[in-house]
Parts: structure tokens; sequence; C-alpha cells
């Protein structure tokens, strides 16, 4: 009946509807498979506005970079948080944020990320900094002959400490990087369903994750919490908050800290990884990315090495254009994210060139950034990596082309308008931070000559993870 209706219902100036012949599924598998290729294929039949039914949803993309404006600034008409508020809501065990139980709750947290902006952002990247050194030399200080590990578990490792400490703070006890790292390895658990979870699976058909997920949960209740010495402003200014609503009770508070940590760490560990790899990858780029890093050393009169305190401003790791290229370059290459917005009423999208797009309340617009960041009109030879494609007469480069026009978006890991990332900033600087550590402090090398290739379970939902881990070695630089 489904099939019929929305086959045989279709109003005048709604897009071409790709239906597929298994009931409530339609094209889940194939673009779960493949969702580049799937709508690359779609593209090419039935142009750049189209419909795709997915597992019960009718999905229209909108495929044409210089269209991506109407979409974002619609911001009233076509909604993103509500959509997001409630797959939290179910991903990380904590109530809706329903108006009527919690007034303004939603509004207030969103405030919240003022403090990863300017100034607050100035401090708590200060403290990324020093946190990111301390486990540096906690873990690789005596590294003076070749110490080889596997890439993504150790970014996995010192990030995902780094993160926690300079958020929740430091775990006074004695054993605190271990405490930190069975957090971590629970985590690791949970995060390998998040994207089941994410596709609304029942937590239930996903064998232990509940129970994990509930573990890691309790390490946030308030009695923990407490404990820890030296958290962030954004973390107390939450906790705050949340003291203020009496149904919010205290598994749910501890819910919300959770899903917070998932947020920090989730992207960031992969897209770590993937920007240290492909540096690996490309000697020429190490060494540029290197020379410039040993540069700002050497003007600033700081001293490499685990045992010397090393400090940035913003403004100098702004400057670090070779570093903030090749990063940008590997996030090119690796996000996969999907930017959904949801019709809140029956209206007519207009877009550029006369076109119109009709819309009923609860269609669903996706825009998908993976399809503009591999276009060879926009970027040549786009599977390449080229660690300076974002750099133009020595400074960034800004200004990209599609049929000869300019383009307004370009480059889209975090997202776009109301679903853009609150904490990409703070990324940016953690990544970049790790990455200056490590090639200001290590001779580091691939130790292995495989490929790592992009395991695609988490398309449509962020980055990439690698399909398989490599190993690595690295020594203290002489």
């Amino acid at each position: 009946c489904l099939f019929f209706f929305s086959v045989f219902n279709r109003k005048t100036g709604e897009p071409p509807l790709i239906n597929g012949w298994i009931p409530y599924l339609g094209k889940a598998l194939i673009f779960r498979k493949d969702a580049y290729k799937f709508l690359l294929d779609q593209q090419k039949k039935f142009g750049d506005i189209f419909t795709v039914h997915i597992a019960g949803r009718y999905i229209t993309f909108i495929m044409d970079p210089f269209q991506y404006v109407y979409v974002i600034r619609n911001s009233k008409q076509l909604e993103f948080h509500e959509f997001a508020n409630k797959m939290a809501s179910k991903t990380f065990d904590y109530p809706a944020l329903s108006k009527g139980k919690f007034p303004e709750l939603k509004e207030n947290l969103h405030r919240i990320y003022q403090y990863l902006q300017g100034k607050p952002l100035d401090i708590i990247s200060d403290h990324m900094m020093k946190n990111l050194q301390d486990i540096f030399e906690w873990k690789c200080s005596q590294a003076t002959d070749w110490e080889t590990e596997k890439m993504y578990k150790f970014c996995c490792s010192v990030m995902f400490e780094a993160s926690f400490v300079t958020l929740y703070g430091r775990v006074p006890a004695a054993d605190g990087h271990k405490v930190i790292s069975e957090i971590r390895d629970k985590f690791i658990k949970f995060d390998a369903s998040f994207p089941y979870l994410a596709a609304n699976i029942p937590i239930e058909l996903l064998g232990a994750t509940k129970k994990v997920r509930k573990e890691l949960i309790h390490h946030f209740l308030l009695q923990n919490m407490t404990k820890w010495l030296g958290g962030s402003k954004v973390v107390q200014a939450r906790q705050d908050i949340f003291e203020k609503y009496e149904l919010l009770g205290d598994y749910d508070k501890a819910a919300h800290h959770f899903a917070f940590l998932w947020a920090s760490v989730g992207n960031t560990i992969p897209a770590t990884f993937w920007a240290m790899y492909y540096l690996l990858r490309h000697p020429e780029a190490l060494a540029a990315v290197r020379d410039e890093i040993d540069h700002l050393l050497q003007s600033t009169g700081q001293k490499r090495g685990p045992t010397y305190n090393i400090h940035l401003t913003r403004e100098q790791l702004d400057n670090l254009v070779y570093l903030e290229s090749a990063l940008n370059e590997s996030l090119r290459m690796c996000s996969s994210s999907m930017n959904i917005r949801i019709s809140q009423e029956d209206f007519v999208l207009k877009l550029e060139g006369n076109q119109e797009v009709v819309l009923r309340k609860g269609d669903w617009i996706a825009l998908y950034p993976q399809i503009l960041h591999m276009d060879p009109e926009v970027y040549e030879d786009p599977k390449e990596y080229k660690f300076d494609r974002y750099i133009e007469n020595g400074k960034k480069k800004t200004a990209f082309y599609k049929a000869g026009r300019k383009l307004k978006y370009f480059l889209m890991p975090f997202g776009s308008g109301i679903s853009m990332c609150p904490g990409r900033f703070l990324a940016m600087n953690e990544m970049k931070m790790f990455l200056f550590i490590l090639l200001s402090h290590f001779d580091v090398e691939l130790a292995e000559n495989k490929s790592v290739r992009l395991d695609n379970s988490r398309m449509g939902l962020g980055i990439l993870l690698p399909d398989v881990d490599i190993a690595f070695r690295y020594k203290l630089r002489s």
C-alpha cells in the first residue's frame, strides 16, 4: 500500500521518486553499502534533485552545491534540532527535551557553546595543549629507541584521555590513567554500535551494548564527577543548568554528560588518525609540516622535547597554513556527513534558476557533501591526497570553483548552518596540537606497507573509520 500510495499520489513539482521493491527498506541496503556511488548513479539518471525511499523515510537529495544555500538559509521551514534531539535521546538514553517537561533546556544547553568560542576557547585549548603534552611525556618519554604501536589505537588512547581530562577533569586516584583507559575501552564498545543505534535499531538487539551504555553513564553520576579535579567551565555550566530541572533525574543528567563526551571525541579520534596516516604516507607533506612547526618553535624561542612546555596562541595555530591545509585535505577525504533537514510545513522550496521543490510536512531534505568533496570539477584528482590543496601563494586558499563559478560551500566536514558542529573550533585546535606535539617531539614512520581504506559502515554519520589498523613506529628526535 505504501508503495502504490507514494508512486501514484505524487504532487506536481515533487522530485522523481526512487522507491525500491523491498517493502519498508526501499533502497536502504544499497544505500548503506555505498551511498556515494548510489547517489552519483541516481544523479546521472534523474538530475540534481530526487527523492529516495530509505527504511520508511522519503529523503529528497539536493546534489547541486550551488543550491545548498537555499536549503541552509530556510532554517525556519527546514528544521534540524528536533530530529537530532530525538536521535540523541534514544541513542544516549536520556528523556527527550520536550518544552513542556523541560522548558528552555534545549536553548540553555545551546547557549553554553559560547564556552567553545573566543577567549573561553583559548582557555580550554591551553588546557588541552598542556594535557596532551603530559600524556605524550608519560606515554613516550622513554622512547629513546624505536617503539612500535598500532596507529588508530595510539590516536584513540592519547586523544580520548586528553579530551576527557580537559573537559571533565583529572581522576585523582593513583591509577588515574587506568580508570580512564577502562572508560575508553567501554566507550569503544559502545561506539561500535553507534551506527545501528543511529539507524533506529533497538538496543536490545545489539548484544551487550545496553549494559555497556549503562556502565558508561554511571561513570558520570554526580558522586563520581565531583571527585574529578580541574574540569572545564563548559561542563560545569552544563551541570549548573541540569540542577535547575527537578524532573531530570541523576541518571538522565549523567546520560547527557556521556552524550557530550561522545560528541567531543566520536569523530575527532578517527579524524586525527586520518590526518596522521596521510602525513606518514606522504614524506613531502610530513617534511613541509614539520619544517613549519620547527620554524615556529625557533621564531618564538621555544625548545622541543617532552621536558619542555610548549605554548601556542590561537593566532600561531591559525598561521600554520601547511598543517591546516594537510588537516583539511584529510577531512575532505574521510568525512561522510549527511546534512538533514525536516520540513515543518507544506511549502515550496525555491531554488536557483527558478526551480521549485514541493515539500510536504515531515519530508526530509538531505545534502551529502562527500559528493562535493570528491567532485573533479571542484578538486582536481579528488582521490589523491594533496597536502597543500588549501594553500595559494603561501596563504590559505578559500576560493574554489565549479563550472567557472565560485562556491560558497566547498569543504563541509562539520555540517552546515543550524546543524554545524558547535565544537568544530576546539576539534580543529585539538587535532593541530596533537600533530604539533607528535612531529616536534618524535621521528615517526609507518612500520607496515599496506593500504588502509575507509570503512563505509558510518556513511552519512561523520568521519569514516579505517577498515584496519596499521603499525607505526616513533622515537624521540635528537
